[in-house]
């Protein structure tokens, strides 16, 4: 199985979600997805440092071994084409693409590899509850819902969602690109 390969391979980290939904053969995954591994520690060959990229908070639904569905964020623009080079065997031709990302100032939509990816623009919050928000999902309809459906429940809305936002080339979207200034008062005290 897909997610237990990517698993073996610490591809995946920060789970939240990783099982079968109700429907049989079909698995929702929740949490990191990693894009660049860290380099190997010295003198070892399987301990690795933290991972160099992430897709953060990532939400992901496979069928037949195939990406149908992933949503998650993306800190720039430029992490995509790296995402897409990392699991293109793994994403269905009809996969539904959602991704924010922090340095596009608006919606944009581009094609890698035959997939649509629907651009959003991020600047705070959780991305969980952004997605859902993004596809008129109300609380009330994921209530009594096991995690793994709550994914599922995403992916279907998704499947219809169609953002009146731009189809670009993936070089008009990097020239759209804006710098991303982070407050410094965030965190402890």
């Amino acid at each position: 199985m897909l997610l237990e390969d990517y698993q073996a391979k610490g591809l995946l980290t920060v789970t939240l979600v990783n099982g079968q939904t109700s429907t049989a053969g079909v698995y929702a995954y929740r949490g990191d997805l990693v894009l660049k591994e860290g380099a190997l520690r010295e003198g070892t060959t399987t301990d690795r440092k933290p991972p160099e990229a992430l897709l953060i908070h990532s939400a992901l639904i496979i069928e037949d071994d195939k990406i149908k569905f992933v949503n998650g964020l993306l800190p720039k623009l430029d992490l995509l084409p790296i995402f897409v080079e990392k699991y293109q065997a793994d994403i269905a031709t009809d996969c539904v693409a959602l991704i924010y990302v922090e340095n596009i100032g608006k919606g944009l939509q581009v094609e890698l590899a035959g997939v649509v990816y629907k651009l959003l623009p991020f600047k705070q919050g959780l991305v969980w509850n952004e997605i859902l928000e993004e596809l008129y999902i109300e609380k009330s309809e994921l209530k009594n819902q096991s995690a793994e459906d709550k994914v599922a429940i995403a992916y279907a809305a998704a499947q219809t969602y169609k953002p009146k936002t731009p189809l670009v080339s993936y070089a008009e979207a990097e020239a759209s690109t804006i710098v991303v200034v982070k407050d410094a008062a965030v965190g402890a005290i």
